[in-house]
């Protein structure tokens, strides 16, 4: 699939650029073009891609400070300019494009819907949006910040893949350290699946193509993306397990968006060198996806790729009942609540020390 990239905000510039150099690197050739977008200067000056800064009338410079309504705020306003920055980039051959961002954040939170919002009214092809759901442990601020973030977006855009952070986050790594590795996790992944069928090294017997991505997304709503990989046998026979195996793990291990199996429509890449790629095992894992996910529209194929390994990608589409998605949802609630608690203490303390009755004790 030839796609353009769009990150919005400071995690989603550092994920474009990462999709960016994994393309770049594996000689895919799928990302056509790539622009970032903050209202902070510092987290435009470091990537290695072209940028535009909104909302230097409003914050000069240096971001929106976590306040996503002054993040839609500034991107509304200079959405023009943005889109100006994209013309000639968006070309015929672009087959979607891809609004990235952190749901957590002031300006990828609010600056991504109303960016997804603006673009649909402008080109006919698909405007899909990679949103990265903040860790639990990330603060209240960035939890109510997502939580009103992944309504609008899911709505705005024609899908949404969400990644958890927590899914792909390593015990015992820093901070700093988590956010790289997730970043190339989620390089690798979505990168092998927007590169699906666009560097064929060799013949597949059944190669996915960019028309079944779309259609496992066109329900619309939220989607998921597991991955799994595993050393191959030369004999493919030996080979109709480890597709299988691998498959299961893309769900229950895998998955960007944990327990979430139950799926409106599935779609089931198996990566590596054809002569491996047991069809037997495809066909299996594809029957068994239709099971476990309780949708008849599960779609399989091939990506041949020059790898000692096979990897499976599983793309579920309108994963909404998901248990994570339930959980995250509660909690960005109880956090808004909670803040708005915490509102209210203030203004009453603020009321007693401008009340009247007070004049003449000191």
């Amino acid at each position: 699939m030839k796609t353009v990239l769009i990150g919005v905000g400071q995690a989603g510039g550092k994920v474009t650029s990462s999709l960016v150099e994994f393309d770049h690197d594996m000689g895919f050739n799928s990302v056509r073009g790539a622009l970032a977008v903050n209202s902070a200067t510092a987290d435009l000056q470091s990537l290695p891609i072209d940028t535009v800064l909104v909302g230097q009338d409003r914050v000069k410079g240096h971001g929106v400070g976590g306040d996503n309504e002054l993040g839609a705020e500034v991107m509304q306003s200079d959405a023009g300019e943005v889109m100006a920055a994209l013309d000639g980039r968006i070309t015929a051959e672009a087959e979607a494009i891809v609004v990235v961002a952190g749901l957590g954040g002031g300006t990828g939170s609010g600056g991504a819907p109303v960016l997804a919002k603006e673009l649909k009214q402008v080109y006919d092809v698909p405007v899909y949006a990679i949103g990265i759901l903040p860790g639990r442990g990330e603060g209240a601020m960035y939890q109510v910040n997502a939580g009103r973030s992944l309504k609008t977006l899911a709505r705005e855009a024609d899908a949404t893949i969400l990644i958890d952070n927590d899914a792909w986050h390593s015990s015992g790594e820093s901070l700093e350290e988590g956010f790289e590795s997730i970043n190339k996790s989620i390089a690798r992944r979505v990168g092998l699946l927007f590169a699906s069928g666009e560097n064929v090294e060799g013949v597949g017997e059944s190669v996915v193509d960019s028309s079944e991505v779309i259609n496992t997304l066109r329900s619309g709503g939220i989607a998921a993306l597991g991955y799994a990989s595993a050393e191959a046998d030369d004999d493919p026979d030996t080979n109709v397990n480890v597709v299988t195996s691998i498959t299961r793990n893309a769900l229950f291990t895998g998955t960007s968006l944990p327990n979430a199996s139950t799926a409106d429509a599935a779609l089931l890449v198996v990566a590596g060198k054809p002569d491996r790629i047991s069809r037997k095992g495809v066909e299996r894992a594809r029957k068994w996806l239709e099971e476990e996910t309780g949708s008849m529209q599960v779609r399989g194929g091939d990506f041949p790729l020059e790898s000692e390994r096979l990897a499976s990608l599983v793309l579920l589409g309108g994963v909404e009942r998901s248990a994570r998605l339930k959980e995250f949802m509660e909690q960005a609630k109880a956090a808004r609540e909670e803040a708005q608690r915490q509102e209210a203490k203030r203004d009453d303390e603020e009321k007693l020390f401008q009340n009247d009755d007070l004049d003449g004790l000191i």
